[in-house]
């Protein structure tokens, strides 16, 4: 493992990747407890605009990574984009303090945070060529790996932002959070090897990053299976506190414990998961996750203590991980050739899967007690399991159409 580790570094510009990705994690994870706070304390706005402001803006960033990205992998330089989407989310982020009105708030963060969305999937994207480049054989390893720092980001991020708040406020909080991006701006300036020189020059075949998820089944089918299994995991991040203190009449330390035990295990585990990924395909690997997580929701149905919610983390742990973890070089596989589009399949079935479980969520809560919003959440990963199993014969996209261009 040590070995496998070492050579990452082979792969030119992982090490800036990594850091890049620890301080995006962390930049993202600052401010998100406090948003809503803030948006409701001190901007005014009613917990239900605050559920349209977040989806507008979300959305955006959903529309603008799939314009972003088919032309990032027919020429346009990556690391232009990145910086670019860097700044973005440095100007979306001080755009809290500067804009009080409702809709020039709205107007303002869905334009310049629905370009930083790009950021992410780009830098993936820019990794995964260098790993070509690099003629690296451990590519899922290495998106893994980059992937964990994400989450550690995740973990680093809210702690940092309590101290921030406490210091200096909110004012410190925004600002501290654009500064972050603008460090990253900065480091991708200098430090990373323009895209011409990272790797071969070559032109490629437009049909291959032109790909439309809504007509190649093979893309289609996991794209929704990917936006079923963030919305059980959104459902469950809001379900799982409500249903241990309601239900299981557990105390708050109870659900700072099953928060942390599974935030814990998840980057180990995503590591570990990466290295096997010449043993086991991430097909099957997503599979897995569908019936570890049914395996865990059936856990939480049946159960009637919150020690039992504690030791079923690792079950939810490893289903995260391979969700998040190996996720990204599910579509890495099926396209090949086109990173960014790869990329930001990925990152945008998590937005959309992740705002239809945090809109689903509290609805299901509401309607049908908190217990039984595991069977929900059984039913979605049933549902993709045997999507996922539908496309199990899938291949790679890319050279399909190579073929069928040359005919």
């Amino acid at each position: 493992m040590l070995i496998r580790i070492k050579n990452l570094f082979t792969i030119k510009g992982y090490s800036l990747f990594m850091i890049c990705m620890l301080l995006v994690g962390t930049g993202i994870s600052i401010t998100m407890p406090y948003l809503s706070l803030y948006s409701t304390e001190e901007l005014g706005m009613s917990a239900g605009s605050f559920g349209i402001f977040m989806a507008v803006s979300s959305l955006s960033g959903v529309f603008i990574n799939s314009f972003i990205a088919k032309r990032s992998d027919n020429g346009i330089n990556r690391k232009s984009i990145i910086v670019i989407a860097m700044l973005s989310s440095a100007i979306g982020y001080v755009s809290y303090l500067l804009f009080h009105n409702y809709f020039v708030l709205l107007i303002v963060v869905t334009l310049f945070n629905g370009l930083g969305a790009a950021a992410m999937p780009q830098i993936f994207a820019f990794a995964q060529e260098s790993a070509n480049a690099s003629k690296s054989d451990d590519k899922t390893f290495a998106l893994s790996t980059l992937r964990s720092l994400v989450s550690l980001g995740f973990l680093i991020g809210p702690l940092g932002g309590t101290l921030i708040l406490g210091i200096a406020g909110y004012n410190g909080l925004f600002v501290g959070t654009s500064a972050i991006f603008l460090i990253i701006a900065a480091l991708v300036v200098f430090f990373l090897r323009n895209q011409s020189n990272t790797i071969p020059t070559k032109k490629k075949n437009k049909s291959q990053t032109s790909v439309s998820i809504f007509k190649n089944r093979q893309i289609r089918y996991p794209f929704f299976a990917f936006i079923l299994l963030f919305a059980v995991n959104a459902i469950n991040a809001i379900n799982t506190p409500l249903f241990i203190v309601n239900e299981l009449h557990g105390s708050h330390a109870i659900v700072g414990i099953v928060v942390s035990v599974c935030a814990g295990l998840e980057i180990p585990i995503m590591i570990a998961l990466g290295a096997l990924s010449r043993k086991i395909t991430n097909h099957s690997l997503m599979m897995i996750s569908c019936f570890i997580a049914g395996l865990y929701f059936i856990i939480l149905l049946t159960s009637t203590a919150s020690w039992v919610l504690i030791a079923a983390q690792l079950l939810q742990a490893v289903f995260v991980a391979i969700v998040m973890g190996n996720g990204l070089s599910y579509f890495t596989d099926l396209l090949p050739n086109s990173p960014g589009m790869s990329a930001t399949i990925y990152s945008n079935g998590s937005t959309i899967g992740r705002l239809v479980g945090n809109l689903g969520g509290g609805l299901f809560a509401t309607l049908i007690g908190y217990r039984f919003v595991n069977i929900v959440c059984l039913l979605l990963v049933l549902l993709s399991f045997f999507i996922l199993w539908r496309v199990k014969a899938y291949r790679r996209i890319d050279n399909t159409l190579e073929k069928a261009h040359t005919l």
